[in-house]
């Protein structure tokens, strides 16, 4: 696709079509400090202002405003004070159905600092972080032990005494030192500058404002701020103690958010600084890693040769160091989720404005989706500081995808829809380090409510609707999938026990097998369905069924362009991502040569499919990332490519099936 055909379009007034060549163009370029990158994407801008999509045409000119090319900056300058002075608020009637609209504000409260209740949200953050970090202490405690009486000392109350003392001095060391290894891979890995507030003031003047006046009424020292030159949205705060934090936050929060918006969000960070729940975090996240090195390294002792006595004591540690990093890493979950809730309370308080925070956490979806539609690599920046970020980045599918068609809020809701009365929405939570958006929107709207605002989500409407849900169906399939997903194994037990029950030596050896290969046959056959007659749909009606399920797919037929690949920082990964006119997912490929063949597909072939229009079969399936397992795409040039998910169940069912009933005959005989 060259750029003349894209300019060509546009001259002939084919608005629509420049904007779809432009963009392929762009995405197909490999050096985006090439002229014709640059070139092709001040057109863009205007071909995005020829069709009325102004908040598109906004956020590239403030992308071009940070170029290098010192004429490519301050042309972007100049087309940014002419798109500002238009009414960039009212839709134009040309306006494509499926493009962001800007939403209309619902207002704000008329004083900072209202007191609001928070009720039954989030649960406690004081109990959440003081049990979180007894039990991550009395963990690291035990391990110590473990590993002093496996060198073998012969005096345990020195042992004792021994054991205290290094836990106690590692993990004062590890609450101090941490912050500052932080800073270090945030440098080498991002980028990552420091700024003064003057700066961030002069990119949001709110922003200021709000950082002073939490500072003045906390009597905090302003924490040290940085910002990472990265257009994916996000900010995260980090530090030992709050008068010495770091908050940190990419330039795509200035290009995507709105003043008042990226005020909430550094609202937002502040309360971790103030709750120290920032600290606790670090020191937790330390915690858990050394429980996995204890683990790690007892296993090797206790595989190595020498002593019996010493290598069983190591294997023993090596066991409660496995228990304990599992419990710590789902402590350590809990607690991020709960400092969230608690930090949006916060913000809500001090900027007195939680529908701006709702419009953030939305606009941050849409921008991390916006960005990955650009990139044909994942952000390393975004899945890298997942964890500490604002946002799960993996929840962003959903609701960017939402909020691209959204002129009505209302669809932004009903994605929503899932993560309030889904049961594998709760399911998925607990593996997640920030609550599902949709309830932290339900909160900051309760919190709108109380201090006198309209909402601008309608999450009263969205509960509403999730009453009417059909509850069997919901709770039914949950249940159901949960057997199912134990399918071998019930399978395998159901074999064992017929063999028992009956006595015959024959059954007990080869029953088993045979139950086993029924199990993995019928889960297969469920989790996969028959996809002949596959509907063809939309991503956004997919992320709006509440019914999804991770296990159950949902056979569908897409159509859209492939725009990069769905492994993060992996140049040879062999997922792709379709977007079509409503929003983006990903696809799922499975070679039948196992990972050799995925590897080999992601080495020699996606590359060449990227930037083609193609049509997708496979199973639609929901979780905290929506995804797509793909069964065969097609692209218009007629290149086919098949994918095998339930090649290998077919070939391990049928087999145990086989190979047991062999047994039992042989045995037989």
């Amino acid at each position: 696709m060259s750029l003349q055909s894209g300019l060509e379009a546009f001259q002939a007034k084919r608005y629509q079509e420049a904007v779809e060549l432009l963009e392929q163009f762009s995405r197909n370029c490999i050096d985006q400090n090439s002229s014709d990158y640059l070139s092709a994407q001040m057109w863009l801008i205007k071909a995005y202002k020829a069709t009325g999509e102004m908040e598109k045409a906004t956020i590239l000119c403030q992308r071009l405003m940070a170029s290098d090319n010192l004429n490519v900056r301050t042309w972007a300058e100049k087309a940014s004070q002419y798109l500002t002075s238009k009414t960039v608020n009212q839709p134009n009637s040309t306006e494509s159905e499926n493009q962001p609209k800007t939403m209309e504000k619902a207002g704000r409260a008329a004083a900072t600092g209202v007191k609001i209740a928070m009720g039954s949200v989030g649960g406690n953050l004081v109990l959440a972080s003081a049990v979180t970090m007894t039990l991550m202490f009395g963990m690291v405690l035990v391990l110590g032990l473990n590993l002093v009486f496996i060198l073998g000392s012969d005096n345990p109350s020195q042992g004792l005494f021994f054991a205290i003392t290094i836990t106690i001095l590692f993990n004062i060391a590890a609450f101090f030192f941490s912050p500052w290894f932080m800073d270090i891979t945030q440098g080498w890995l991002y980028q990552r500058r420091w700024v003064d507030l003057a700066e961030v003031e002069s990119l949001s003047p709110e922003t200021g404002r709000i950082i002073r006046q939490i500072c003045r009424d906390k009597n905090l020292k302003t924490p040290r701020l940085g910002i990472i030159d990265d257009q994916n949205p996000t900010a995260f705060t980090y530090g030992s103690l709050p008068n010495s934090a770091r908050l940190v936050v990419s330039q795509g929060l200035f290009t995507y958010l709105d003043d008042d918006e990226i005020a909430t969000v550094y609202a937002h960070e502040l309360g971790h600084i103030v709750h120290w729940d920032f600290a606790v975090m670090t020191v937790a996240s330390t915690l858990v890693q050394i429980c996995y090195l204890i683990y790690s390294t007892a296993r090797r002792l206790g595989r190595g040769g020498g002593d019996n006595k010493i290598k069983g004591a190591a294997q023993n540690a090596a066991f409660m160091a496995y228990v304990f990093y599992i419990v710590g890493t789902y402590l350590l979950l809990y607690l991020s989720r709960t400092r969230e809730y608690f930090a949006d309370h916060f913000a809500a308080e001090s900027t007195g404005n939680p529908n701006g925070l709702s419009r953030a956490l939305v606009k941050i979806a849409y921008g991390i989706l916006e960005e990955g539609t650009r990139e044909k690599e994942p952000s390393k920046l975004i899945e890298g500081t997942r964890a500490l970020g604002i946002y799960d980045a993996k929840a962003a599918t959903s609701t960017g995808t939402a909020y691209r068609v959204a002129s009505d809020p209302s669809k932004i809701g009903r994605v929503f829809l899932w993560d309030m009365f889904n049961p594998w929405g709760w399911w998925m939570e607990l593996n997640s380090t920030h609550p599902l958006t949709g309830k932290r929107v339900r909160a900051l709207s309760t919190y709108a409510e109380q201090l006198g605002l309209p909402t601008e989500f309608d999450m009263g409407r969205v509960i509403g609707e999730g009453k009417t849900l059909n509850k069997q169906k919901l709770y039914g399939n949950f249940f159901l999938d949960i057997v199912l997903y134990c399918g071998e194994t019930i399978g395998f037990f159901a074999g064992l026990a017929i063999g028992i029950i009956l006595l015959n030596p024959s059954l007990i050896i080869g029953a088993p097998l045979i139950g086993l290969g029924i199990g993995i046959l019928i889960k297969t056959l469920v989790t996969f369905p028959n996809y002949q007659q596959a509907p063809a749909t939309d991503v956004l009606t997919l992320m709006s069924d509440p019914y999804a399920s991770p296990l159950r797919g949902k056979p569908a037929k897409l159509s859209g362009s492939l725009i990069g690949r769905g492994d993060a920082g992996y140049k040879f990964g062999s997922d792709l991502k379709i977007q079509d006119r409503n929003g983006m997912l990903y696809l799922r490929y499975s070679s039948r040569f196992g990972p050799i063949g995925n590897f080999l597909f992601g080495m020699k072939r996606v590359q060449s499919l990227i930037g083609q229009q193609v049509g997708a079969v496979g199973w639609f399936r929901r979780g905290v990332a929506p995804w797509m397992d793909l069964i065969q795409l097609e692209s218009d040039n007629g290149t086919i490519v098949n994918s095998y998910h339930r090649f290998w169940s077919f070939i391990m069912g049928g087999g145990s099936i086989i190979l047991g009933i062999f047994l039992v005959v042989s045995v037989n005989f």
